[in-house]
């Protein structure tokens, strides 16, 4: 299991910078964004396969369906996610878009029967109630003073967590029969395709941006994109789906840290205590981490 921590560990390290680069380049519209992060590394990883292995993953009818479905949920997932932090903070965006482990623990079991024990039910309520402390003390959704503004941003980060539950319950699935360099070439491969057609129907085009922005968008491909999500993806033939998303909520942390260094966003004493009950509810859901 140390294999699995570790890629736990590189996958929330790498994907914490996501929200600071999507910060960097506020001037492209989120679905653009989403565009190029999803092309630039689909790119990268056909030509690999093409160069290195010789030939592209071999799929049959219902497996490609599945991809399909998966890439679709994972562009729907960066196209909110990416809005919401043009609207609201980067804690409590990237806080409530954590909160994906209460929809992939339902889903999970209604879907995909895994069963969830006591153990792995505390650490989900545990990283909920670690979210709204972090989020309540923000200016977010509990805030006493909300505008709708923030709302709209809180909203679209909720929205990308649910997205977000569906790619990890297709993961899961894809995982277990499939290499993982195999896997994440054709589910990036589909969201490039899902996130193009949803830029071309937006209207927005693919020019005329800071040139600070382009740099920031390979960064955004190649550091959360294909070293973050790669870790989770590939954890997921070795843990529970519900363990491997409990993970992913040591983004909220490092991007909170981040924003405080490079942006000046205070951390409150309350978003402190939040903070250290989602490490809380990592640590616990570790133990529990490997399939059965």
């Amino acid at each position: 299991m140390i294999r699995v921590y570790t890629a736990l560990f590189v996958g929330i390290v790498c994907v914490s910078l996501a929200s600071i680069l999507i910060k960097l380049t506020s001037d492209v519209p989120s679905v653009i964004m989403t565009a190029y992060r999803l092309v630039i590394s689909s790119l990268l990883l056909l030509g690999y396969a093409y160069f290195k292995k010789k030939s592209l993953p071999k799929l049959n009818k219902k497996d490609i369906l599945t991809a399909a479905l998966g890439g679709f949920f994972l562009s729907a997932h960066f196209i909110f996610w990416i809005a919401s932090i043009k609207y609201t903070s980067i804690p409590s965006s990237v806080t409530l878009v954590a909160t994906s482990p209460i929809f992939v623990g339902m889903f999970s079991f209604f879907i995909l029967k895994e069963k969830q024990n006591f153990v792995v039910v505390l650490s989900i309520f545990m990283s909920i109630a670690g979210s709204v402390i972090l989020t309540s003390s923000d200016g977010g959704l509990f805030y006493d003073k909300l505008d709708k503004i923030s709302l709209l941003g809180d909203i679209l980060a909720v929205l990308g967590a649910v997205s977000v539950s569906g790619y990890f319950l297709v993961g899961s699935y894809l995982r277990r029969n499939m290499d993982i360099i195999d896997y994440i070439t054709v589910v990036y491969s589909f969201a490039a395709v899902f996130s193009l057609i949803f830029a071309l129907i937006s209207g927005y085009g693919f020019v005329g941006y800071r040139e600070s922005s382009y740099v920031y968008m390979f960064l955004l491909a190649v550091v959360p994109q294909l070293l973050g999500h790669t870790s989770f993806n590939w954890a997921l033939k070795y843990a529970k789906t519900t363990a491997v998303a409990i993970a992913t909520l040591g983004e909220p942390v490092g991007a909170t840290i981040l924003a405080y260094i490079l942006f000046k966003e205070s951390v409150s004493f309350i978003q402190g205590v939040g903070i250290v009950v989602i490490l809380s509810s990592i640590f616990i859901s570790s133990f529990n981490a490997q399939r059965d």
